[in-house]
């Protein structure tokens, strides 16, 4: 959300910039690799979060009279498990946990962008630290390394389903046929369609936290009087967006798994 802007003695595009720098630190000196600490810092942050709901609410579980607590956790688990149950129709022993994973992990990573967009820079600059965004799938890294994995358990999916020469069949058969003279082709665009799937996921979810992350930070350069009303707007729509993205991020990676263990 919108916070007071601290935009005195500097442009508007000076403190939109500031605020859309990382935290980074090079893995070597003169070299390609950077990290981003802020994200890495604060998706680690979201996950130890999201492990400790999941730990306390099992170790509270009742099948007496559940509280409040459990009934919010049960919720949100057999929503997930019916997701992944109408979806993927093998061993569902891994997929759903990894469903459930996903949809809290990303949800809390997408949280993170209704705190007020000067708080905590401000907190880190008496620390020293200049730059410091807290949004992880704000940042291309994030949601791009969560569809890598994803990209990798297709993989693994697609030869757990069908077998290692099965899946080299259909990667060469689909979608024209098995004439020798098409095997190239097929191949090219299996191996496109198979990229596609976690680039797609991955700028969906980048594309919609950044814009919603750069209108905050706009907001925030409105006078602190009238911040109030564009901000809480933004706000409540925010609200509608954040489980959302999360939920189209877990749904479909259920469906690409669905889709490569399952013959076609």
């Amino acid at each position: 959300m919108a916070a007071t802007s601290e935009t005195e003695g500097s442009s508007a595009t000076e403190y939109v910039t500031h605020h859309l720098q990382h935290l980074t630190q090079p893995v070597a000196e003169g070299g390609f690799w950077t990290l981003h600490l802020d994200t890495l810092f604060f998706s680690w942050v979201a996950g130890l979060i999201y492990a400790a709901i999941m730990y306390t609410a099992a170790q509270r579980a009742s099948p007496d009279v559940p509280g409040r607590f459990q009934c919010a956790v049960e919720t949100i688990v057999e929503f997930v498990d019916n997701t992944v149950k109408e979806t993927f129709h093998g061993p569902r022993e891994f997929v759903t946990p990894l469903a459930l994973t996903i949809f809290v992990w990303v949800l809390f990573w997408n949280l993170l962008d209704l705190v007020p967009v000067d708080l905590f820079p401000t907190i880190a600059r008496q620390f020293g630290i200049e730059y410091l965004r807290i949004v992880p799938s704000a940042d291309m890294n994030a949601p791009f390394g969560l569809s890598l994995t994803v990209l990798a358990l297709i993989i693994v999916y697609s030869i757990k389903g069908k077998g290692v020469v099965g899946f080299g069949k259909e990667m060469i058969h689909h979608p024209f046929g098995k004439n020798p003279l098409l095997w190239l082709p097929n191949l090219l665009l299996n191996t496109v369609e198979m990229f596609a799937k976690p680039v797609s996921l991955a700028l969906r979810l980048f594309g919609n936290l950044y814009a919603a992350e750069v209108i905050f930070i706009l907001i925030a350069l409105l006078p602190a009087w009238i911040q109030w009303l564009p901000g809480g707007a933004w706000a409540i729509f925010h609200l509608l967006v954040v489980p959302l993205q999360a939920f189209l991020f877990m749904a479909l990676t259920v469906v690409y798994l669905s889709l490569a263990y399952e013959e076609h």
